[in-house]
């Protein structure tokens, strides 16, 4: 059925496809039809200190504002990232900004942080339906200067903070100017440290500890993933979500939009990610639970990322392509994986 959508949906610009869908997805929500088509296996898992439904998550990015994660929520995903969102409303990148290189199962994207901004997200996360764990994910407003970063991460984690299952801070999104120099060295210390304070304090006054995962880009070297691995355990950060899009093109240059500015996302950047998983797992040694995203549209794809070293998936290019159909896939597939883990730990 999901191929016939997709086929019309195709026909269209990718950002109108993107916005009907989801209003369609929301539409058939509120009248109770996705819990009709919801057949999730139970496989539960617990991470970061909370406990998931099953280990398939939708990554940040598809439902920026909050306006849709009780509906994807209700296709059986085991927690939803919402955002990236800022502390105040932005347009983000003139249009067009979002592309399909169908033929690689791949997307190009610079949307710039297009949204609503933290106080409309938080009046949509007031009215919660969804039952499973929610992520949301922070970021700077695009003329807030690098230097003043960290007064923005600190504004959005005060807001949703009271909200949040755990929180996403980006500092590796490519399409907002200077924002992935925070990823390195003293900049990434210095914000980091900033937060985690923040993030003391509030627990203290809420009397609620919640997570802060820390997502990381795919073109890092191994001494630079390896360096941020070791701050994120010196700050005692709680997980790390390995990974945003791929400024590179390989593999899709045989697209003749292989050369629009932007991430790409997708089938080309799976390695990429996997890779990045493979050197945070050796580093790590089990300190830092790692969220496996990147090119996952198919059940071999998402144990792949388990077998590297994560804990927890997220898909999203992959779900434009395949469908609702890719979560129960993956989530079957991924049980049976760690079925076979926990036996051979039995016989060991």
């Amino acid at each position: 059925m999901y191929s016939a959508v997709r086929k019309l949906l195709f026909c269209l610009n990718p950002e109108t496809s993107h916005d009907l869908s989801l209003d369609c997805l929301g539409a058939s929500e509120r009248l109770g039809i996705t819990k009709l088509l919801r057949t999730i296996p139970d496989d539960p898992v617990e991470v970061m200190g909370l406990s998931f439904a099953n280990p398939i998550g939708l990554a940040a990015g598809l439902d920026k504002n909050g306006d849709y994660f009780n509906a994807l929520g209700a296709l059986g995903f085991g927690f939803v990232e919402i955002g990236t969102i800022t502390p105040l409303p932005q347009a983000g990148n003139p249009k067009p900004r979002l592309f399909r290189l169908v033929d690689n199962n791949a997307i190009i994207n610079r949307m710039g942080f297009n949204n609503k901004g933290v106080e409309h997200l938080v009046k949509q996360v007031e009215n919660r339906r969804y039952k499973g764990v929610l992520g949301i994910n922070i970021g700077k407003n695009a003329n807030t200067p690098v230097a003043n970063a960290l007064d923005d991460y600190r504004a959005c984690l005060r807001k949703v903070y009271s909200l949040a299952d755990y929180i996403t801070v980006n500092v590796s999104s490519p399409n907002t100017p200077g924002l992935r120099t925070l990823q390195f060295g003293e900049s990434l210390t210095e914000l980091l440290s900033g937060i985690k304070a923040e993030q003391i304090r509030l627990a203290e006054q809420q009397q609620r500890y919640v997570p802060i995962a820390v997502k990381i880009a795919p073109d890092m070297t191994e001494a630079e993933i390896t360096a941020v691995a070791e701050t994120l355990v010196t700050l005692e950060l709680d997980g790390v979500i390995a990974t945003n899009t791929t400024i590179g093109r390989e593999g899709v240059e045989d697209d003749p939009q292989h050369t629009e500015a932007g991430g790409l996302s997708g089938a080309p950047v799976r390695d990429k990610s996997t890779a990045v998983i493979k050197t945070l797992a050796k580093v790590l040694n089990g300190q830092l639970p790692i969220i496996g995203v990147g090119g996952i549209d198919s059940p071999e794809a998402a144990v792949e990322k388990l077998a590297a070293g994560a804990s927890l998936v997220q898909i999203y290019s992959g779900f434009i392509y395949q469908g609702p159909a890719l979560i129960k896939q993956c989530a079957q597939a991924v049980a049976e994986y760690r079925q076979q883990q926990l036996k051979q730990d039995d016989q060991q």
